[in-house]
């Protein structure tokens, strides 16, 4: 998550600020409303805490017995949490710690799943996660059943930085950050596609099993999106933020039947282009705060907005947040995107041949008076397929950047868990 307008500031001000400051565009007519059957405990992003905070979940489909599969999540400083479906948590993983001791320290920041990975020792499930923090992949084998918990670390020791050339580079955080896994259909190798932090590339890399067990990866290639864009007045605009900062992507999901990957440039909108990265990107949707002028006050770590020109799009409310595919069997199904500034959810078609039109939008309320809503929504994981009993239509998980902790002032995030079938009654 990358707050543009009100730097290094909460996102919620972020959305106050562009509410009171910036005349949006109409939102859709109709946004219907789900709420949650579950919750995570509260993280808390403190040293009581152990500097957990919640950003994305992936789930992870036990075929076995689908009633027993589990959702992995990343909690940043506080590394990695998996859940049952009750969103019990199973185990806990911490983040490496930095190389040296003023190094900066692992922080999990988005992850995704492969199927039977091919690795020496035969096919496993397992977890890539970005490691923010140490600029790496880390991967997880998925033994649901293990002796300690079903995450097992078996990323390769030799396994290079992604973006960052040395040590001070990787301190410098512009390492990985946003973060989707495809299975390249026609060869059966096996990818991640990783953002940057604070820059616009985009790099992809292919996953290596060596013959020691592990996982390693290589860079197949780079592509860098626009950090400005011309305007249909002619003029140019770049969106605001800290100087040196560039509008990064996080939220990011690729299409496993055609290869299309999706990519949320946080403060532009969202892109389609080739999963292996190849061709030219197309902007299917922009934000509304698309094109309207900033300048940032160092003194206030804040972007005063100026008039809007009124080219932003429609639905989405900067950041561009989590993305993630409901996909059905006869290629039909839907892209959504977690729109963060507006606290609501937006369903795309997910077919390129109808141009990944809207469908509708919903928001995650609260269910009662002590299972609230989601806020400020960050990652995202939607599976459509039967979880025995509890979800037999699917489930959506969603981050919640704001929970309500019970617990003084401390800020707490978490994930919520949501029946799938009703978010599609919703959509429709």
């Amino acid at each position: 998550m990358t707050i543009r307008l009100v730097a290094r500031a909460s996102t919620l001000v972020l959305c106050t600020a562009l509410a009171a400051s910036v005349s949006l565009p109409a939102r859709a007519s109709s946004i219907g409303s789900v709420r949650p059957k579950a919750e995570t405990a509260p993280l808390y992003d403190d040293e009581a805490g152990g500097d957990a905070n919640a950003d994305d979940p992936a789930i992870w489909r036990n075929s076995a017995d689908p009633g027993r599969s589990l959702v992995v999540a990343t909690a940043k400083q506080g590394g990695l949490r998996v859940y049952d479906l009750d969103a019990r948590e199973v185990q806990s993983v911490p983040a490496p710690a930095g190389p040296g001791a003023g190094d900066a320290a692992g922080r999990f920041n988005n992850v995704d799943l492969v199927q039977g990975l091919q690795l020496s020792g035969g096919r496993a499930d397992v977890a890539v996660v970005s490691d923010r923090g140490n600029d790496r992949l880390r991967i997880y084998r998925i033994d649901r059943d293990k002796a300690g918990g079903p995450l097992t670390d078996i990323t390769d020791p030799a396994a290079h930085p992604v973006f960052s050339a040395d040590q001070a580079e990787i301190n410098d955080q512009k390492t990985a950050y946003g973060l989707a896994t495809w299975t390249d259909r026609s060869t059966g190798r096996s990818y991640a596609v990783v953002s940057q932090r604070n820059r616009t590339r985009i790099a992809l890399l292919e996953l290596i099993a060596t013959p020691n067990g592990t996982v390693d990866y290589r860079q197949v290639r780079t592509i860098d999106l626009p950090s400005s864009f011309r305007l249909p007045n002619g003029t140019s605009w770049t969106p605001c933020a800290e100087p040196g900062e560039l509008p990064q992507v996080e939220g990011m999901v690729v299409d496993p039947a055609d290869g299309t990957l999706y990519a949320g440039q946080e403060d532009v909108g969202i892109w389609r282009i080739d999963a292996g990265l190849s061709g030219t990107p197309e902007l299917i949707d922009k934000v509304r705060e698309y094109g309207v002028p900033g300048n940032y006050d160092e003194g206030t770590e804040e972007c005063a907005p100026g008039a809007d020109p009124g080219y932003g799009g429609k639905r989405l409310t900067a950041d561009v947040e989590g993305l993630t595919l409901v996909t059905e069997l006869d290629g039909d199904g839907y892209l959504l995107a977690s729109s963060q500034g507006d606290n609501t959810f937006v369903a795309y078609d997910r077919e390129r041949d109808d141009d990944n039109e809207f469908e509708g939008a919903f928001r995650v309320t609260a269910a009662s008076t002590t299972l609230d809503g989601s806020e400020v929504c960050d990652g995202a994981a939607a599976l459509n397929a039967p979880l025995g009993s509890k979800y037999p239509k699917g489930l959506l998980v969603v981050q919640d950047g704001k929970e309500t902790p019970g617990d003084g002032e401390r800020e707490a995030t978490g994930f919520k868990f949501v029946d799938l079938g009703r978010v599609l009654d919703a959509i429709d």
